[in-house]
């Protein structure tokens, strides 16, 4: 078995190499048609590492990126050929590829933005952390209870832009001498004002169940997947019920690490397929879109494990069940809304069923479900979000300025990104 798994680690690092060599030689014939932003044009850079695997992280940020952008130029940074490509298919503001350290050196150079966000701890952010004279701002790709959360890279930024209370709360517990007071900016969940997309089925009075399971993870305090465990069993039964219909979002990376994972999503995948065939008017889906809206703010009830799509949905205010994690070193954070979340075990399952219908009609559930939604992100009138958002990008500008004219910045008294720097 040694040898088998030596055969398909060779396969897929040829296949990752003929794909990036694809993507860079496709990026050669495409980036000298790309328009490059003027020279002092952008005041807030998006900084992202990542490969294609993990686009939905910076996705979910186009909308208010786009809003954002409108007010103050915006660019995304990408360090990828493949990601890069996709970017030029989708962002909403200008992307700037920085392969090298040199591009990096050459974009600060040129542009000096005032404010870079990043989306994720991906470990080659240093590489951009390096640079002075700007903010580097952690805002993250998602609100939830995991440890990576409270990690101590939070310390690395000059700020970071949190959710609300809990994200509060939950950082003051785990990092030691973190000036919260001053290092980050409560605003909320601004994707929520922002939720996208045509919903794919019609309202025929079916039951919508949202199962939107992570990926298996890296480690096991991680272990937080639900797929092999749980979930061809509930989607099973999901699917055989004429009352119900199913939408299948799983995380972009479920199955990359364990093959038992792997194949599970496949059977969920193929029974979907199967279960329309049997019944067209079904309209059940497998979403592996780029888009995420529609599924958190339509389905009746959604069923998801510990990640960022609890706390997603729990901005919606709808019926929420929470699979508990099998795998007895899964570390699981019950001091915010996992001390009330509605847990589904492996051997509950079978009556998935009759949990969608508790979740819909017990009241009490409701009500904690507002509780909880003002906790982690306050005010969730539409709109609120995203003024708190732009508030926090105008409160760290006048800041920079403030700064810029202690230490005498030879462009801190431009009026605009784009003013010329004054001469000595």
């Amino acid at each position: 078995m040694p040898i088998l798994r030596d055969v398909r680690t060779a396969r897929r690092l040829v296949t990752r190499l003929v794909r990036s060599r694809r993507n860079r030689r496709e990026l050669d014939r495409r980036l000298p048609s790309v328009d490059v932003p003027d020279p002092r044009s952008i005041e807030v850079a998006v900084y992202f590492a990542d490969g294609p695997v993990n686009m939905y992280q910076i996705r979910q940020w186009y909308a208010p990126l786009a809003k954002l952008a409108k007010e103050h130029p915006v660019a995304i940074i990408a360090r990828s050929p493949g990601t890069m490509l996709s970017l030029l298919e989708e962002a909403p503001v200008p992307v700037v590829y920085a392969r090298q350290v040199v591009d990096l050196e050459r974009f600060v150079d040129e542009q000096r933005p005032r404010i870079v966000l990043y989306v994720n701890q991906n470990a080659r952010n240093f590489q951009m952390m390096r640079y002075g004279r700007m903010w580097h701002v952690f805002v993250n790709h998602g609100e939830s209870d995991k440890m990576y959360m409270t990690t101590n890279q939070f310390k690395a930024y000059d700020y970071a832009l949190i959710a609300g209370d809990a994200a509060r709360d939950r950082l003051s517990k785990a990092l030691w001498d973190y000036d919260l007071d001053r290092r980050t900016i409560a605003i909320g969940r601004p994707q929520a004002d922002h939720f996208a997309g045509a919903v794919p089925y019609p309202s025929d009075g079916r039951t919508v169940v949202l199962y939107a399971p992570t990926w298996e993870g890296d480690r096991p305090a991680a272990a937080y997947g639900s797929i092999a465990t749980h979930g061809v069993e509930l989607t099973e039964r999901v699917l055989a019920s004429p009352q119900h219909r199913l939408v299948y979002r799983p995380h972009p990376r479920s199955g990359v690490r364990d093959a038992d994972y792997r194949e599970a999503h496949q059977r969920i995948v193929a029974a979907i397929t199967a279960a329309n065939a049997a019944d067209p008017a079904a309209h059940h889906v497998y979403d592996d879109g780029p888009v995420l809206g529609w599924q958190l703010a339509d389905a009746d009830v959604a069923i998801t494990d510990i990640s960022a799509m609890i706390y997603d949905r729990l901005a919606v205010g709808r019926p929420l069940i929470v699979t508990r994690p099998v795998h007895p070193d899964a570390e699981v954070d019950e001091g915010g809304y996992l001390t009330a979340a509605d847990w589904l075990h492996a051997e509950d399952a079978p009556a998935v069923l009759d949990r969608v219908d508790a979740a819909l009609h017990d009241a009490s559930q409701t009500e904690r479900l507002r509780y909880w939604v003002g906790r982690y992100f306050g005010d969730t009138t539409p709109g609120a979000a995203t003024a708190r958002f732009h508030a926090a990008v105008e409160r760290l500008l006048a800041r920079w300025h403030e700064v810029a004219r202690e230490r005498g910045a030879d462009d801190a008294r431009g009026d605009t990104p784009t003013a010329p720097a004054p001469t000595a």
